[in-house]
């Protein structure tokens, strides 16, 4: 009964899709505007964030005379004076992304859009390196509909950015891709590059904290479910201890210490409702920035449960602690996991071989699954010995963290208007 039930979703979903793709079709007498520029984020429920706002950044700065239209699902997100926001609704897509000479999205285009040949689809997807699988990578987990959504998308992306020898190797499973790649890192990470203290000066400023102040962000990752067919973002509450993770930073560190908390924005009020009159004055809440990476730019260290950024802050040697209290359940809901964390002895977690067979890594984060052993790790943490783990993994999987992902992709956007 389960399977009628999916196959007949599945039709549902193929028959509105053609419908979808009709739109597209029908918009086609409107001529290509070779300046003209479509972008979204997450669906549309992201805002001005992640990697397409640093690459749009950096294209208007080189060629002004580009338009901008950005989908959203929240017209109250706020955007700078040259892109036009639009709703995310099936009309404003067909017009706008047939009109459009170039599509810049992080994420996956609807079931039913349809490309047409003379356009240029970069795709600058959320996620680099991970700890989570994803696409075939998830075996039964990957359910049918996803993946012709995932297929849908794939064959009409031009370029895929990635950032490693590492992506190279898993995307054509993890994210059912087969196409080409422009390897320049992630333009969300340059932020990250380098000198960072007029990014942590601003954060101190914004939050009225003094300028020495030291701050730790908890990010637990995205958590999503199905169910007939339908997503569903999902939370348990989560065990960390504020009161007992501040006091060890501060003995380790030295300092005043703060956590600033970055949940998914549709769990935003569930934290909002949590109350601790001993860390209340410790904790910043940036659930609901569209933007993280301005704010990971500004952080003295970060805790993660299986975030992806936990190598992006890696990258610009933030102390980063892996706090997962639920590895076994996660794993087993997940398939397989990139990392041998829920197999290998905590402190020697390896790559995945099945996966990732021509790679021999050292997982670089120390992990911890319940709060006495993210004391123990915090505590015996050393920092030379952490950023030459950094280091070796970067040699590893051939990652590439330039500081102008931005600029070299942008350039490529324009050779793209320059010869078409």
């Amino acid at each position: 009964m389960g399977r009628i039930k999916t196959e007949l979703y599945i039709l549902k979903r193929r028959i509105k899709a053609f419908g979808d793709s009709l739109c597209f079709y029908a918009c086609r007498i409107f001529p290509i505007k070779k300046n003209l520029i479509s972008v979204c984020t997450f669906e549309g429920k992201g805002g001005f964030g992640c990697n397409p706002k640093y690459l749009v950044q950096a294209l208007h700065k080189q060629k002004p005379d580009y338009e901008f239209v950005w989908f959203v699902n929240d017209m109250n997100k706020e955007f700078p004076n040259y892109i036009k926001k639009v709703p995310n609704t099936l009309l404003n897509r067909a017009y706008y992304l047939t009109r459009s000479k170039v599509w810049i999205d992080n994420y996956r285009k609807p079931y039913g859009t349809v490309k047409r040949k003379a356009q240029y689809y970069l795709n600058v997807n959320h996620y680099t390196i991970a700890i989570k699988c994803t696409g075939l990578w998830r075996g039964k987990g990957f359910s049918k509909m996803a993946y012709l959504v995932s297929k849908n998308d794939s064959d009409m992306i031009d370029d895929l950015v990635i950032d490693s020898r590492w992506c190279e190797e898993v995307s054509p499973k993890g994210l059912v891709y087969g196409g080409t790649y422009q390897m320049t890192g992630a333009p969300r990470v340059d932020v990250m590059y380098g000198d960072r203290t007029v990014q942590k000066e601003n954060f101190r400023k914004k939050h009225n904290l003094p300028l020495d102040a030291k701050i730790l962000m908890y990010a637990p990752t995205f958590r999503e479910g199905a169910k007939d067919g339908k997503r569903f973002v999902f939370s348990e509450i989560w065990s960390l201890d504020f009161k007992r993770l501040i006091n060890v930073l501060e003995k380790k560190f030295t300092g005043t210490w703060y956590i600033c908390v970055r949940v998914h924005p549709q769990l935003a009020p569930t934290f909002e409702d949590y109350k601790d009159e001993e860390v209340n004055d410790r904790i910043i809440n940036e659930s609901k920035a569209d933007d993280m990476y301005e704010i990971l730019a500004a952080m003295d260290g970060y805790i993660t449960d299986y975030s992806s950024a936990c190598f992006e802050a890696g990258y610009a040697k933030i102390p980063v602690f892996i706090y997962a209290d639920d590895i076994q359940k996660y794993a087993n809901d997940r398939g397989e996991l990139m990392w041998n964390i829920a197999t290998d002895p905590l402190d020697n977690v390896r790559n995945n071989k099945d996966i990732t067979p021509t790679f021999d890594a050292k997982f670089p984060f120390a992990i911890a699954t319940n709060n006495d052993e993210l004391e123990q790790i915090i505590s015996k943490f050393n920092e030379k010995e952490y950023e030459i783990a950094i280091d070796d993994i970067f040699d590893e999987l051939g990652i590439v963290f330039t500081g102008h992902a931005s600029e070299d992709l942008a350039e490529v956007i324009k050779s793209i208007y320059m010869n078409n």
